[in-house]
C-alpha cells in the first residue's frame, strides 16, 4: 500500500477512516487537512482505498496532488521509477516531511 510518492497509505488517516468506517476520524482529518491546505475539506471527502488501488480517493489525492498527477502523466507507477526523482521539487516536499517515503521507493 505504498503511494506514488512513497507514503504508506496504511498509515494515512483517510485510509484508516475508510477501512474502519470511522466518522470521528474523518471529521478530525477533514478539519486538520482544511487547516493545513487552507481549503475546505469536508468529512465526506475523507474516503480513500489507497493512492494506487482501484476505488475511492480523497479529493486531494484524486484531483489536487501534483505528485500523483505528474507520475500518472509520465506513465510511472511511482516516483521511484522516474529518472528525475532526485531533483523533483514536487516530491521533495513530501520527502522533506517524511524521509521514510523516499526509503519506501528506494527498496
Amino acid at each position: 500500500m505504498i503511494a506514488i510518492c512513497g507514503l504508506d497509505c496504511e498509515k494515512c488517516d483517510a485510509f484508516i477512516a475508510t477501512k474502519n468506517d470511522d466518522q470521528a476520524l474523518r471529521e478530525k482529518t477533514a478539519k486538520l487537512w482544511s487547516k493545513l491546505n487552507n481549503v475546505t475539506i469536508l468529512p465526506e471527502h475523507i474516503n480513500c482505498d489507497g493512492c494506487r488501488a482501484d476505488g475511492r480517493k480523497t479529493v486531494f489525492c484524486d484531483r489536487l496532488c501534483q505528485v500523483r498527477q505528474c507520475a500518472i502523466s509520465k506513465g510511472f507507477e511511482t516516483c521511484g521509477h522516474c529518472p528525475e526523482k532526485d531533483s523533483c521539487q514536487k516530491v521533495a516536499a513530501v520527502w522533506q516531511h517524511n524521509p521514510q517515503a523516499k526509503e519506501n521507493l528506494d527498496r
